[in-house]
């Protein structure tokens, strides 16, 4: 098995941090500081104790798997992403922020779940799929249950490479300068198993589509 090519090297680093004086709300992501009491089927309750939580404005996402038969044989596309909260994270072992993943993204208001997976798919792969061609991957789940109550819906599509464009992408910085990779899926699920791929979402899924014959 061929190791994973280098994701491109996007750097990342704080131009201004303003931590001290930033607030709860009104960012993309909003800061719920609350006390909780909990209530037990004895009767009993705990003491008020404070608990922080984080919401959105567009809560839950969508997971995709484009795949395609090469030889027989199942191939999927990865793509690399650069995500700053690894980045910046501040415990060992350190991390420079780049993670091959499947493609996915948040729903936007208005959206079907899998009108939001076909324009997903465009932006960031660049294959332009018709929302019925979505076909569902297992339930959803909550990734990251203590913080946020996001969902992730997954689903999955067989493409054409011929009919494959320039993805669109999402006018984002952090989209701009990705590389597309396609891999023989039982290669994908060996990287997963040798912590070559550390994205939870896309582990999930690749497992998912290989149950399916």
């Amino acid at each position: 098995m061929s190791p994973l090519p280098a994701l491109p090297r996007i750097a990342l680093r704080v131009h201004e941090d303003h931590s001290a004086t930033a607030k709860a709300t009104g960012g993309f992501l909003n800061l719920r500081r609350v006390v909780l009491v909990a209530s037990y089927p004895d009767g009993r309750e705990s003491k008020p104790f404070p608990y922080d939580l984080v919401t959105r404005r567009a809560l839950d996402a969508v997971v995709m798997i484009a795949h395609v038969k090469v030889n027989g044989q199942r191939h999927v596309y990865l793509r690399s992403a650069v995500r700053p909260p690894c980045a910046l994270r501040s415990l060992a072992p350190a991390h420079d922020g780049g993670l091959w993943e499947l493609p996915a993204g948040l729903i936007d208001d208005g959206e079907t779940e899998a009108e939001a997976a076909a324009r997903e798919l465009d932006e960031e792969l660049g294959f332009q799929v018709p929302p019925s061609a979505l076909a569902p991957l297992g339930p959803w789940t909550f990734p990251t249950p203590g913080v946020i109550a996001e969902r992730h819906i997954y689903f999955h599509v067989e493409v054409d490479p011929k009919t494959q464009r320039v993805p669109s992408e999402d006018g984002s910085a952090l989209e701009r300068g990705a590389a597309i990779l396609l891999l023989p899926l039982d290669e994908a699920l060996e990287h997963c198993r040798r912590g070559d791929v550390h994205d939870g979402k896309t582990e999930l899924a690749l497992r998912r589509l290989a149950e399916i014959p």
